[in-house]
């Protein structure tokens, strides 16, 4: 895409959102950049994430307790690591902007970092991530790997056994979300069957699945996104109601990812049964997320559901405003400062950023997908969960139960066909 057709849809979009949402006129205004590809292969998730985080912004201009009004200028780079990187370059450098919301890929982010280490920015990222990373330009307001995959991992091994099927977007989410997997089922004597990469907003599914089938693996682990993910949900639920051989609860797909939105897509059979790690769910009952659904449907319509990607775009938004508000600048370090003294009550429950590594704690949750589109959710931690990027507390011999002497070979505590269905 033409990067300055980018910034005039940006600029017109700018001024409709001030219109629009600037009833309380303060005299203080700070630029933030919103850039997320809502168009492009995995625009519906950009989408989401947009969402939240001009929801969020819409809330702060109302609010009195600001002094200042949020001014977004929104970008759609479309999936093009190109019009990222040239996109940052005019925020920052030509705009003078010095905080900016976006980012869904890890592509995209590890493209932008050396843009806002050079002209001094901070990025507010709002997604999972496979971790491993750690810039002190970035506030990190998604999951790390020990609040995703982590449980994922131990609950897959216990509930369902050792042999997994690994299907991934071909870029470095898929890449190193698959070797955490691959590493920590080996780890435990499990056995990755098959890994398999599609490109981002490939449909070409069909030869994997056969493979899947084929293999018969006691699950499914899936880091695919957008379309991707999408179709490769319909192609695995016709095979698998084609075979015979398969019972309803068999080879489950559990992912990361899967959201929602996502569900909302599928069939009301195709979207059951599958196992999500998320630290934020719809279904999650308290207050804080009541509000943020009403306000939610309020804003883009009554049919439209809540999703990770929109709650972490909203906390980060609203995180961003209060350090605003409290360091009285929106120079990097006062807001740094200000930030690591601050707690939010979010829609999943209390999150505060660590200091150390600028990644947020976190309350992950794990959900089993229902026909109605939402998440039952079976397993959730008492407390937020301090940010590991790098996994360096994690020991693999904490993912499965071991058995005693007096058991089979089996390495691990694998529930009954019957267990699982009472789950589900």
């Amino acid at each position: 895409m033409n990067t300055a057709r980018i910034f005039d849809q940006a600029q017109s979009h700018r001024r409709v959102t001030m219109k629009s949402e600037g009833r309380n006129q303060k005299e203080k205004k700070i630029e933030v950049g919103i850039l997320f590809s809502t168009s492009g292969p995995y625009g519906a998730i950009g989408q989401e994430l947009q969402n939240g985080a001009l929801l969020a912004i819409s809330q702060v201009n109302a609010d009195s307790r600001f002094d200042f009004e949020l001014v977004p200028t929104i970008c759609d780079p479309s999936g093009d690591l190109r019009d990222y990187y040239s996109t940052c370059i005019h925020l920052l450098k030509n705009q003078g902007i010095k905080h900016v919301i976006g980012c869904y890929t890890s592509s995209s982010r590890k493209e932008i970092i050396p843009v806002f280490e050079k002209y001094d920015g901070l990025l507010w990222y709002p997604s999972h991530y496979e971790g491993f990373e750690s810039s002190g330009n970035v506030i990190y307001t998604g999951s790390a790997p020990n609040q995703h995959i982590v449980p994922l991992m131990a609950y897959m091994l216990q509930t369902y056994g050792g042999n997994v099927c690994c299907v991934g977007s071909n870029y470095i989410w898929g890449w190193e979300s698959n070797r955490i997997m691959r590493e920590g089922v080996s780890a435990c004597g499990g056995s990755v069957l098959s890994e398999r990469y599609v490109p981002v907003g490939s449909v070409d599914v069909d030869d994997i699945v056969e493979e899947i089938i084929r293999l018969r693996p006691s699950y499914i682990f899936s880091s695919l996104i957008g379309i991707s993910s999408e179709t490769f949900m319909r192609s695995l639920y016709e095979a698998r109601r084609n075979d015979t051989g398969l019972q309803s609860e068999a080879m489950p797909v559990c992912s990361n990812t899967l959201s929602e939105p996502e569900l909302a897509k599928l069939s009301p059979c195709s979207a059951r049964g599958h196992i999500a790690s998320s630290v934020y769910f719809q279904s999650i009952e308290c207050r804080e997320n009541q509000v943020f659904i009403a306000d939610y449907k309020k804003r883009y319509g009554g049919e439209r559901v809540t999703s990770a990607d929109a709650e972490a775009a909203f906390n980060a938004s609203h995180m961003l405003a209060e350090s605003l508000q409290k360091a009285h600048s929106d120079d990097l370090d006062s807001v740094k400062q200000a930030l690591y003294g601050l707690e939010f009550n979010a829609p999943q429950g209390k999150i505060w950023i660590e200091p150390s590594n600028n990644h947020c704690y976190l309350t992950p949750s794990l959900g089993i997908s229902n026909e109605f589109g939402q998440f039952d959710i079976i397993q959730s931690a008492q407390e937020p969960v301090r940010p590991d990027p790098y996994l360096v507390d994690f020991k693999s011999s904490s993912l499965v139960e071991r058995q005693g002497a007096s058991s089979s070979s089996s390495s691990f505590h694998v529930a009954s066909a019957t267990d699982r269905r009472a789950i589900q």
